[in-house]
């Protein structure tokens, strides 16, 4: 299979969009988006270890140096970021390495950057930041290539 020419990449904060949420949710391994489900929302607000996450607007610029600081690092053409409160945006060229691995990466290195910010303000370290997982899309065509650029830049 040929290389794409970018992935979007979307991740959540932790506790903001929780299965069964009533702005629709989605499953692993179901297609579409699943309807509002009072009853899973609420077990899975029981399940939380922590608070839920809203990025401030320093956490918001934290996250978006580290990942052009790791796309630096790692040579990857950054197209677009932008953390916003409860989730993050990134259109990424990361050759010869799979989406999730990307995710993952930004999500660690988030993590390490937000938890020093908080221990330099006084706050405690969070074990959470981020949803397990998120959204990884392949990008194979120049109109859906700008179509996302244009979406997390200027769409939020």
């Amino acid at each position: 299979m040929a290389e794409p020419l970018a992935y979007l990449i979307t991740w959540t904060t932790y506790g903001t969009w929780l299965p069964g949420d009533e702005r629709g949710w989605v499953e692993e391994d179901t297609p579409g988006i699943q309807e509002a489900a009072r009853r899973r929302a609420g077990a899975a607000r029981g399940r939380m270890k922590e608070p839920p996450v809203t990025l401030d607007p320093e956490q918001r610029v934290v996250v978006e140096a580290t990942v052009r600081a790791h796309c630096d690092v790692r040579h990857w053409p950054l197209h677009a970021v932008n953390a916003r409160t409860n989730h993050i945006h990134v259109v990424v060229t990361a050759p010869e390495t799979d989406p999730e691995t990307v995710m993952d990466q930004f999500k660690a290195w988030c993590s390490r950057r937000l938890n020093e910010c908080d221990a330099a303000r006084g706050v405690p370290r969070r074990q959470r930041w981020w949803t397990h997982h998120g959204s990884t899309k392949w990008i194979n065509d120049e109109d859906y290539f700008h179509n996302a650029i244009c979406y997390v830049l200027e769409r939020q």
